[in-house]
């Protein structure tokens, strides 16, 4: 079998949550221990970091190991979903795990795949904790994929956990309710595990105070010592910042290489995680590492996806913000750009209820409804009919690639195009622009 081919084993014959939805989501952790015992117990390997929220979790994984790559460690990263390339998803110091790593990984156990029949996340996760076990790194930073409690990644006990924010996303796997997701997504809590939580409301952040006490885990509230204000674009395009630490100037016209003005709520984060790891005796990071860390995120890391500017003339923008949170917070970075008119190419995956987004999208953009490559994708024709009820008007396209064509012929030099509502919908136009590059 040839990469290809590994590929084609993967997508089809283990249930991936991203195509197929709830049929690949398992309720409980018993294939991951499985594979983990089969593979001898890697993750007790390597130090790891662990990450989950609704929103923000990508970006400051990216930046944490942005940071620690600049400090001189060898650190694997661990994230999901991908969007150009499978390998994307497990890398050490940005370089994504060669092809010859993924043959060999599926060919050599495959006998196991199908006699143990694990989704592709329970795969993927097993496929990373030995590849970073093989390649002895440093440190890991692991991204939850789904919720916390029954995530495949949740067989770690990290040196810190990271929990970024917590909003209405998957709540008919995590509850439907802020403090019944909030609970799920404590379950990556530890004993005596030190958690950084970042800004959330008293409701919910009460459901971790509560749980990491159970747990004896020191909790630390990032917006308690950091805060973020005066930020603005840089010649270069970077996002520079004042952050304050317990209400004093801690830096000035700090750049962050992630430009949306939602990461100042990462930043806290980011930079509460660094301080707890600087109380680990073998870590060693300082504060220039901290700056170019998060200057180069995107250069050390390769990530995609947040904020992502591929053209000035007109401005096309793509954003994986894809939840209630996460488009609020796009739909106001918007408004801090100019422009004369804005287009919206917009699609969701099929099984999730959209009405709480759809009301939050702009009524004066032109709207390009689309069908993502993938199977849960909504129809085009019915996401048009739903948006309508919102007084959203548009045309149906049953490709991304179709409506940005038609975007990019209907747009002046001063418009914006915008490209979101999914995850698949920007990981088809990455693939649409890389293709035209190239």
């Amino acid at each position: 079998m040839d990469y290809q081919q590994i590929l084609d084993y993967l997508y089809s014959q283990l249930p991936m949550y991203q195509r197929v939805g709830s049929a690949a989501y398992k309720k409980d952790l018993s294939r991951t221990l499985e594979l983990d015992k089969y593979f001898g117990h890697p993750h007790r390997k390597f130090r790891s970091i662990h990450i989950a929220g609704t929103n923000g979790k990508g970006s400051v994984a990216h930046t944490l190991a942005s940071i620690l790559h600049e400090a001189g460690y060898k650190v694997g990263l661990y994230t999901s979903p991908h969007y150009l390339d499978f390998r994307e998803r497990i890398r050490i110091n940005g370089q994504m795990v060669s092809k010859d790593y993924v043959v060999d990984f599926v060919r050599e156990n495959k006998a196991f795949f199908d006699k143990v029949k694990p989704s592709f996340f329970e795969m993927t996760v097993a496929m990373a904790f030995e590849y970073f076990a093989d390649q002895s790194v440093d440190i890991a930073v692991v991204e939850v994929g789904m919720g916390g409690r029954l995530d495949s990644t949740n067989i770690i006990t990290p040196l810190v956990s990271v929990i970024t924010n917590i909003g209405y996303d998957h709540t008919q796997f995590l509850g439907t309710t802020l403090p019944q997701i909030a609970r799920e997504k404590a379950g990556i809590i530890k004993p005596r595990v030190p958690v950084v939580i970042g800004p959330m409301p008293a409701s919910v952040q009460s459901v971790f105070l509560e749980v990491a006490s159970e747990k004896d885990a020191p909790i630390y509230q990032a917006a308690n010592n950091y805060s973020v204000e005066n930020s603005y674009l840089t010649r270069d395009g970077k996002l520079a910042f004042s952050v304050y630490h317990r209400g004093k100037i801690f830096y000035r016209d700090l750049k962050f290489g992630l430009i949306g003005q939602y990461q100042k709520m990462n930043i806290p984060v980011i930079l509460q995680t660094i301080d707890v790891l600087r109380q680990y005796p073998y870590f060693k990071i300082n504060q220039q590492a901290i700056e170019d860390g998060l200057e180069r995120v995107v250069e050390n890391t390769g990530i995609m996806g947040r904020w992502q500017v591929i053209s000035h003339s007109p401005l096309i923008v793509c954003d994986a913000g894809h939840n209630q949170d996460g488009i609020r917070q796009v739909v106001n970075q918007i408004k801090f750009q100019n422009y004369s008119r804005l287009h919206f190419i917009f699609g969701s995956v099929g099984d999730k209820d959209i009405s709480s987004i759809l009301r939050l999208l702009p009524r004066d953009a032109q709207f390009y409804f689309v069908r993502s490559s993938v199977d849960r994708s909504m129809p085009a024709e019915h996401l048009r009919a739903k948006a309508s009820d919102y007084g959203l008007e548009g045309e149906a396209f049953d490709s991304v690639p179709e409506a940005i064509e038609k975007a990019i012929e209907q747009s002046q030099q001063k418009d914006m195009i915008f490209i979101g509502g999914s995850t698949f919908v920007v990981a088809d136009a990455l693939k649409y622009f890389n293709e035209k590059q190239n």
